[in-house]
């Protein structure tokens, strides 16, 4: 049974207003029909988080840094597999530049902490009444680091870092970018595999949602029927962002009230996790028969979505792409810039375990693109006013060039491919 728009009609004709709570009650037979797609997704295991050290360490001796200091996040979790949250209590790694890394973690957290520990690690635990900095400036005394450089993930929060730094007086703290960004930047054979399979699965969803989508739903319904597609697929929602009519000329959202009908653009822009690894895509659509204007700004967009493809070359600086689907949009006569009507944010950003992260493909960025290296492609155009269009891919890079993760649609009429 699938939930056609006179099934949906008679299911909801007697409420006062849809909810996403009824949307997916008329879809459950649907919902039923789909099957997980990931079952074939491998984790990542030691071996390679044992290989992601060792490249770690490798740069800490190229950058003079003894060790690199790490909080609870998706750093910890690259590194040693512990998937922690952050609180009060600091629960964090050590890596040294030589041999195996240590992770302090609260007395009586210590036992949930190995349940996702995935290497071989020294585990310190300090109680209540004790400084946990103390701890780390104990490992870095013991393996004889505490005259070389600290580096300090760039998330790690400032209480740890101040504590650090009276803990061990004199130590010289520097940024472990050089380390953690290098190394989580470029992205491996098992990382890429995951992250096919999120996107896989962030598609198939789309595929199911779009038929589904009826004139009088609201962005929550929409989103509603997203996630539910996508957890069925075997996927863990991570967002859906729905924009309709004028409010897609907002690319994170706006707070006015939106319907779906006749003639209004609706962006989507959803994603989802498979074993940590995240999926981001944007597919716009019109609801009915779409206008001139819309048929030509989706145009425009997946034309300028083709030309940052074109640039993402290996050695380009990443901000050449972004600067390369600026140059076309100013020919058309959009921005200048970041100036609307026109493409007010950079043109992508990196992805992996985090759904952003560096580098951006912004005007400016001079870091080169390396095999490995995986952005969304998402330069849309914004009409205050009117509506918005974005379409969004991502892409990595091999050794001959960029490759899709998801292949963008060619045309408003196939929006989905």
């Amino acid at each position: 049974m699938k939930l056609t728009r006179r099934a949906f009609a008679a299911a909801t004709a007697a409420m006062p207003a849809l909810s996403a709570t009824s949307v997916l009650r008329a879809a459950a037979p649907d919902l039923a029909g789909l099957r997980p797609i990931t079952g074939a997704a491998a984790p990542i295991g030691e071996s390679e988080r044992r290989a992601r050290i060792a490249r770690a360490q490798s740069a800490m001796r190229a950058h003079g840094i003894g060790a690199v200091l790490i909080e609870s996040g998706s750093s910890l979790v690259y590194f040693t597999g512990v998937e922690w949250h952050r609180s009060e209590r600091l629960t964090a790694a050590i890596l040294p530049v030589e041999g195996d890394p240590c992770i302090v973690t609260p007395f009586f957290e210590e036992p949930s902490v190995r349940q996702t520990l995935g290497i071989t690690a020294d585990v310190r635990v300090w109680q209540e009444d004790e400084d946990p900095l103390k701890l780390v400036a104990g490992f870095l005394g013991e393996r004889e680091l505490t005259a070389r450089p600290i580096g300090i993930e760039e998330t790690v929060r400032y209480f740890a870092v101040d504590g650090l730094a009276r803990a061990l007086p004199g130590a010289k703290i520097v940024s472990a970018n050089p380390v953690v960004r290098g190394v989580r930047m470029r992205k491996t054979a098992p990382e890429i595999a995951l992250m096919q399979a999120a996107t896989d699965v962030t598609i198939a969803a789309y595929r199911w949602t779009w038929p589904r989508v009826e004139k009088g739903m609201k962005p929550a319904d929409v989103s509603a029927l997203m996630n539910a597609a996508t957890r069925q697929l075997g996927g863990d929602p991570e967002f859906a962002l729905v924009l309709i009519g004028a409010a897609a000329a907002y690319p994170h959202g706006s707070r006015d009230a939106q319907i779906v009908a006749d003639g209004q653009i609706v962006l989507m822009d959803c994603g989802c996790t498979v074993q940590g690894y995240q999926s981001d895509v944007s597919r716009t659509f019109v609801f009915g028969s779409a206008s001139k204007e819309q048929r030509q700004v989706w145009d425009h967009v997946r034309t300028g979505q083709a030309k940052a493809f074109a640039a993402a070359q290996i050695g380009t600086p990443a901000g050449a792409v972004d600067d390369a689907v600026r140059r076309f949009y100013q020919m058309l006569g959009y921005g200048p810039r970041y100036q609307l009507p026109g493409l007010s944010h950079r043109t992508g950003h990196g992805i992996g375990l985090d759904g952003h992260e560096p580098v951006n493909l912004v005007h400016g960025e001079t870091t080169p693109l390396a095999e490995g290296m995986c952005f969304s492609d998402e330069p849309g155009l914004y009409l205050p006013g009117k509506f918005g269009v974005r379409l969004e891919d991502c892409f990595h890079m091999t050794a001959a060039g960029p490759k899709w993760f998801s292949v963008p649609p060619l045309s408003l009429d196939a929006p989905l491919g």
